[in-house]
C-alpha cells in the first residue's frame, strides 16, 4: 500500500479578467512507506504548488491524490486538517519560528493538538526531542539568541514532535551554510531513517538532492523522472566524506529518547529500566494533571497562549 500516491494531477488557478494559468500538468507521483525522494526545479517551476499538494494544503484541479489509497478529495476539510497534522511533517527554508516563545515552547506547540497521555506529556516529548536533534541546553533560549543551524533544527524538531509518516522539505538548507546545511540534512535522513518516515526534499542544489534514492525534475509544471549520473544517489562512504566533523546526534532508545520513539511507533524494550521510567512518567502525568488544573482548565490555558 503506497502512503501517498498522485495521478494525473493538474492545478490551474484562475485570476478575474485573466486567462486560465495551468501551473501542473499530468502530475503523477508515488510515495512508499520509508522512501526518500529529491524533486528538483528552478524557481517558478511549481514547486511551490506541488508542495501544498502533497501536504494535502490544496486540492487538484483535476487528477487523484490518494493518502493510505483513499482519495483525499472524499474527505472533509476538517479531516483532511487532522490527518495532516498527524501523519506530516513540514521543514521550511525559512524557520518560522514564534519569535516570543522559547525553543522547548515552540517545539511544544504541535503538541497542544493531541489528546490523552501525548498531550499531558507534551513537555517531557518536546523537550526529548530538543535533546535528539542536540539542542538540550538551549531549550529556554529565544529564536533570536540561536544561530541559523539551531533554529532550523528547533524547526526541525517541531515537524518530527509529532511522529509523521511523511517529511516535506521545503529548501531546507537555503538559508544555511554549507556544513550547517550538511548537517541539518544528516540529522533529518538519521530521523527518518530509524523511524521509518518517507521523505519528499524539493530544492536546487543537486548534492541535497543526491542524498535521495529516487530523483525528479519539476519544468515548467511537468514533473519527469531523473535519469542523470550527476544525480546517482550518494555512496555511504562519500556521505560520511561530506558530513560536518562534530559529532552527529544519534538516535538511540536510552534514557529520554525512549518516549520520543514510542511517538513514532519504533518498538522498545518493555523491561527493565525503561519500564519503570515510563512507568514514572505516567504518574509524573497523572500528577499534573490532578494537581495542576482540570483537563479542561489546562487545555484551555495552553490554546489560550498558543
Amino acid at each position: 500500500m503506497s502512503l501517498l500516491q498522485l495521478e494525473d494531477v493538474t492545478r490551474t488557478v484562475i485570476a478575474p479578467d485573466q486567462p486560465a494559468l495551468t501551473i501542473l500538468s499530468g502530475v503523477n507521483l508515488t510515495i512508499e512507506p520509508g522512501d526518500h525522494v529529491s524533486i528538483v526545479g528552478r524557481s517558478g517551476s511549481g514547486k511551490s504548488t506541488l508542495l501544498n499538494l502533497l501536504g494535502l494544503l490544496d486540492l487538484p484541479t483535476s487528477g487523484v491524490i490518494s493518502f493510505d489509497d483513499r482519495p483525499v478529495k472524499s474527505y472533509s476539510g476538517a479531516r483532511r486538517d487532522r490527518l495532516r497534522g498527524a501523519s506530516i511533517g513540514f521543514v521550511f527554508q525559512q524557520f518560522n519560528l514564534l519569535a516570543e516563545r522559547t525553543a522547548l515552547e515552540n517545539v511544544t506547540m504541535p503538541l497542544l493538538y493531541s489528546s490523552g497521555r501525548t498531550f499531558w506529556r507534551r513537555k517531557k516529548i518536546a523537550a526529548e526531542m530538543l535533546e535528539l536533534v542536540g539542542l538540550g541546553h538551549r531549550m529556554t533560549s529565544m529564536p533570536d539568541r540561536l544561530s541559523g543551524g539551531e533554529q532550523q533544527r528547533v524547526a526541525i524538531a517541531r515537524s518530527l514532535v509529532r511522529g509523521p509518516r511523511l517529511i516535506l522539505a521545503d529548501e531546507p538548507t537555503g538559508a544555511l551554510d554549507l556544513d550547517t546545511g550538511q548537517s541539518v540534512m544528516e540529522l533529518i535522513d538519521d530521523v527518518a531513517e530509524r523511524t521509518g518516515a518517507a521523505q519528499v526534499v524539493i530544492t536546487h542544489d543537486p548534492m541535497i538532492a543526491r542524498r535521495a534514492r529516487r530523483h525528479f525534475r519539476l519544468d515548467r509544471g511537468i514533473l519527469t523522472p531523473v535519469d542523470d549520473p550527476a544525480f546517482e544517489p550518494l555512496t555511504r562512504r562519500e556521505m560520511r566524506e561530506m558530513a560536518p566533523t562534530e559529532p552527529s546526534t544519534d538516535v538511540t532508545a536510552e534514557g529520554g529518547d525512549r518516549d520520543v520513539l514510542e511517538l513514532f511507533g519504533v518498538p522498545t524494550d518493555d523491561t527493565g529500566s525503561g519500564a519503570t521510567a515510563r512507568a514514572d512518567a505516567e504518574g509524573e502525568a497523572a500528577s499534573e494533571a490532578e494537581g495542576d488544573a482540570p483537563a479542561d482548565e489546562a487545555a484551555t490555558t495552553d490554546r489560550k497562549d498558543a
